[in-house]
């Protein structure tokens, strides 16, 4: 059975661009980079020292000294990766007018360093393509931009309007919107430097380029491949890649007749499109507002839907646009909160031919696991085996050794023996200590015979006794015997060896010397 989809959060990211030749006079920087944390500070100008400081958190920030390739290779790379195999991507700037967007999205393409998002996506997906063996790819692009609330084609000569459609099968597209097969990274190139030519900028306070309208360059990627039952199977993954007009104020921009129009234009779709994020985001309502502007209703997959979204928010660090900052931090955080729910775009019976492609795969690994198990615990239960024969195999060793007697009962007897010998000898034990081992214990060791009277060698023999149960006593416990029994009757032994070895009188060498 087909796995539910995958929720997927937008990834965003922030950069901050140095302070332009005009900031460096008269501006101070406000922001604080931390790359490592992915985090960013905003500090208030002229705010009392007690004034906490904004912090915001993101996937990823970069300061003014980040290159091209940096954001592209964190940021750019994973997303294109998933469109070759067939997913839909959407990366798109969102900043302040003036804050580094179009660098950012398309940099210029004539310098390996300074490429931007666009360009250096070019390159990856036909690099991609050319390492392939057992797939055939069709690349084809399309360059439209949203003026005025009117979708125009870049790569048509005339400036008739388009419309948007929506079906169940594709989704929201642009009619009659052209197509340009692409067969490697210069040809696509070209291309999009065709449309950027026949894009609407215009010169303002704070951009001498400011664009003027939304812009989408569409790559998509088709792929053909055999599948295991010989048929040709098709994904088609689809990357949009979008550089925002900014948001602007007048007060700032200085914009008069043709570009304040043009300004509120681009304030209300950027609104719309802050009012679906906010919808999204708090899912108060089951209706999300897509349909206020054109730029919502073509991102409509890209904000909660069929995609895997980037969005890579610009600002600037002077002082003087605080509150501009500030707004896009905040705008940007929320963004983070949605959630998308990407899938493959291939035909449903391919699709699901895959979930049982990829179903089967996992019962055989599962299997495989299983049968490593089942290896491991026979194996184990052999080893189990051999070690009980062993343990069987030492007691009965142990038991050959010390016969079938009771241990405890053995020792009791031994003792007893001791006992007995000890009264044969009358007060001998006592002359022994009073005296100096006067007495027949006295007599007996002071005639010097090479042979020890009958208490020492019985001492001697329970000696040995008792380093022989030492050296065996892991054993004996191992076999269940009587700890504690056993500690007692070691202990009477100790204080036989201690007295036993308290005379004055000369032993043979094989009779420890008395102190």
């Amino acid at each position: 059975m087909p796995k539910p989809k995958q929720c997927e959060a937008v990834r965003v990211v922030v950069r901050c661009r140095p302070l332009s030749s005009r900031e460096e006079a008269d501006c101070e920087s406000i922001l604080h980079i931390d790359d490592r944390l992915g985090q960013i500070t905003l500090r208030k100008p002229r705010a009392p020292p007690e004034e906490p400081m904004k912090v915001f958190t993101f996937d990823s920030v970069f300061g003014w000294d980040s290159k091209q390739r940096d954001i592209y290779d964190d940021a750019v790379r994973p997303l294109v990766e998933s469109v070759l195999q067939g997913f839909n991507g959407t990366i798109f700037a969102y900043g302040q007018t003036g804050t580094g967007k179009t660098h950012t999205m398309q940099g210029a393409s004539n310098d390996p360093e300074m490429r931007g998002v666009i360009p250096n996506s070019f390159q990856h997906i036909f690099t991609q393509i050319s390492r392939t063996q057992n797939q055939k790819y069709l690349v084809r692009s399309s360059y439209l931009e949203i003026y005025q609330e009117e979708v125009r084609d870049l790569l048509c000569k005339d400036n008739r309007k388009l419309e948007l459609k929506e079906n169940t099968d594709f989704g929201v597209y642009v009619k009659d919107l052209s197509s340009v097969v692409t067969k490697d990274a210069a040809e696509i190139q070209h291309v999009m430097d065709i449309g950027t030519r026949s894009r609407s900028v215009g010169f303002t306070n704070m951009n001498e380029r400011s664009s003027r309208s939304h812009a989408i360059f569409l790559v998509t990627v088709e792929c053909s491949e055999v599948g295991p039952d010989g048929e040709d199977h098709i994904r088609v993954g689809k990357l949009n890649m979008v550089d925002l007009a900014g948001s602007e104020r007048q007060s700032k921009t200085g914009a008069k007749g043709q570009r304040l129009k043009e300004a509120a234009k681009i304030n209300l779709s950027l609104s719309a499109l802050g009012n679906v994020i906010s919808a999204l985001v708090d899912g108060k309502s089951s209706h999300v507002p897509y349909r206020d502007s054109k730029l919502t209703r073509l991102l409509q997959d890209s904000l909660g839907g069929n995609a895997k979204t980037v969005m890579i928010a610009t600002v600037g660090p002077s002082h003087r646009h605080f509150d501009e900052s500030l707004a896009t931090l905040r705008y940007a955080n929320r963004a983070k909160n949605i959630k998308n729910k990407p899938r493959i775009n291939e035909d449903p019976k391919d699709a699901l031919l895959r979930e049982f492609q990829l179903e089967i795969a996992r019962l055989k690994a599962q299997l495989e696991e299983r049968g490593m198990m089942a290896k491991e615990r026979r194996r184990m239960r052999r080893n189990s085996k051999r070690l009980s024969k062993s343990m069987v195999e030492e007691e009965e060793g142990e038991k050959e050794m010390y016969g079938e007697k009771d241990v405890e009962r053995e020792l009791a007897e031994a003792w007893k023996t001791f006992e007995e010998e000890q009264e044969k000898d009358g007060g001998g034990f006592g002359g022994g200590f009073g005296g100096g081992f006067g007495g027949g214990f006295g007599g007996g060791f002071g005639g010097g015979g090479d042979l020890p009277p009958p208490r020492a060698l019985t001492c001697q023999r329970n000696g040995e006794r008792l380093k022989h149960l030492n050296d065996n006593r892991k054993s004996l416990v191992d076999m269940h015997w009587d700890q504690d029994a056993l500690e007692k009757i070691i202990e009477k032994y100790k204080v036989c060896g201690g007295r036993s070895q308290g005379g004055r009188a000369k032993w043979n060498k094989r009779t420890p010397t008395p102190p």
